[in-house]
């Protein structure tokens, strides 16, 4: 990306790397990287975050499938950030001139130490620093973000990590979309039916680690009087100690659920024939647990 545009007055500049055919705007230069893992393969799913001198974002994207990453900046002074998952992030700052290449080479990320797991025994979920929210399309086009308010659950760790079980108790009527009618709607026979149907129910007692801080936790979640097998996207946070010294382990989570497969089928279109509600759900978890005891 080395160059300059058609018609430009700056002074033509003799290179020898491929980058030079590619134009460059005025007071502009290009800074690049390539990120290899410690057996010097490409990390293909790294990502990088591009910000100025005083912190402010200015571009951010992923890796092409050797690991490399070439942007062009205006000429200045940046910091560059490189993680992946799996991998203990990367950080540098560089100086950009104009029409110049700025390569930092080959980035070498390290393995990270995956965080220490919890100790095996019965660990509460603590719904003050907890939550459970929930995403639906609208109208094909904006999103309604919602969350449950009241729900408790319990993890029983065990050793191995992987033997683990957990359940989940969900209050149906607590739902809250911060709309009351649009919650008395989703209440009523219609979505949830509350009154047959008081609680959503998550059982598991699968627990695969997927590598890193990565884990699949898959169950049994009864909704709506269905019961159906989800699994769980969970980033595992690590380990550490509550205002009284009590010890917490931390999670996040997400899932899509698809509303046909829990009979919550209702439906209206509207004139154009674009459905008022999507089909789909997306589910995101924040969770704290506590050790009981």
């Amino acid at each position: 990306m080395i160059g300059r545009w058609r018609g430009s007055r700056t002074p033509r500049v003799q290179r020898t790397s491929p980058l030079a055919a590619v134009p460059t705007p005025p007071s502009a230069g290009v800074l690049a990287c390539r990120v290899l893992d410690p057996v010097n393969e490409p990390v293909r799913h790294a990502e990088f975050a591009v910000t100025d001198a005083v912190g402010r974002p200015v571009v951010s994207g992923g890796a092409d499938p050797y690991g490399s990453f070439v942007t062009t900046v205006p000429a200045g002074e940046y910091r560059l950030a490189v993680s992946a998952e799996g991998y203990t992030p990367y950080r540098a700052t560089t100086q950009v001139a104009e029409n110049a290449l700025a390569s930092l080479g080959d980035v070498t990320l390290q393995v990270a130490r995956p965080p220490e797991l919890p100790d095996a025994g019965d660990w509460e979920i603590e719904s003050a620093h907890s939550s459970i929210g929930f995403t639906a399309r609208h109208i094909g086009l904006a999103r309604i973000h919602g969350r449950f308010t009241s729900f408790a659950g319990v993890i029983r760790v065990a050793d191995p990590v992987e033997a683990s079980a957990m359940h989940v108790v969900i209050d149906a009527a607590s739902i809250d979309t911060n709309m009351r009618m649009r919650d008395d709607h989703l209440r009523s026979a219609d979505f949830l039916d509350v009154g047959r149907f008081p609680t959503l129910e998550f059982y598991s007692e699968r627990f695969v680690h997927k590598g890193g801080n990565r884990w699949a936790v898959t169950g049994a979640l009864s909704l709506h009087g269905v019961t159906r097998t989800v699994t769980l996207d969970t980033e595992y946070l690590g380990l550490g100690n509550g205002m009284e010294g009590e010890a917490r382990a931390a999670c996040r989570a997400t899932t899509e659920l698809h509303r046909d497969d829990f009979t919550v089928s209702w439906q209206t279109m509207l004139a154009r024939g674009i459905a008022v509600v999507g089909p789909s759900i997306r589910v995101d978890l924040d969770v704290q647990v506590v050790r009981k005891g």
